[in-house]
């Protein structure tokens, strides 16, 4: 694997022979590693995407495009060379509001020693992490997440500094 921009650009293109048209892609974002310790600093970014697929057959591909990155699923939360998420079909909630919100609520400890054994959507953590809503503002500011009410800007806004100044934009 090369740099993790360049792995970045590479799954991109495998999401377009996919199938997908990329309507937009963000910035690239320096980010902490999440957990903390949990290996090298990431490389993140987002992309708004549109595709014929419904959201088991787009997790499907994204989990094959990791793989044909070289990634491992080994440890949750682990390592990884490349990490593509899912993290909302329009305003879809699935499986169920009550589910969604045991996860979205599950505390930090909790979600490292447990993996759903179905897709949740929109992800139940997006709310809560800067690397993923200051990429996602570039892309989709004004989208609403389903459950809380609110746009993506106010999510952002909602963290704390500290958190929205670890995520800086790559050069």
């Amino acid at each position: 694997m090369g740099k993790p921009q360049e792995t970045l650009k590479s799954a991109l293109k495998l999401l377009q022979t996919s199938g997908a048209v990329i309507r937009a892609t963000s910035a690239f974002y320096h980010t902490p590693a999440f957990p903390a310790g949990a290996g090298p600093d990431y490389v993140n970014a987002a992309a708004w995407l549109e595709a014929p697929w419904d959201p088991q057959t787009a997790l499907g591909v994204l989990h094959r495009i990791e793989a044909q990155m070289g990634r491992a699923r080994v440890q949750r939360w682990g390592q990884r060379t490349l990490d593509l998420d899912l993290l909302a079909c329009d305003d879809i909630v699935l499986p169920d509001r009550q589910t969604h919100k045991m996860w979205r609520e599950l505390p930090l400890e909790a979600q490292i020693g447990r993996t759903p054994e179905q897709l949740i959507l929109p992800h139940p953590r997006l709310q809560d992490r800067a690397f993923v809503l200051v990429p996602l503002a570039d892309v989709a500011p004004n989208w609403v997440h389903p459950l809380l009410g609110k746009p993506v800007r106010a999510l952002l806004e909602a963290l704390p500094e500290r958190d929205r100044a670890e995520v800086r934009r790559l050069q």
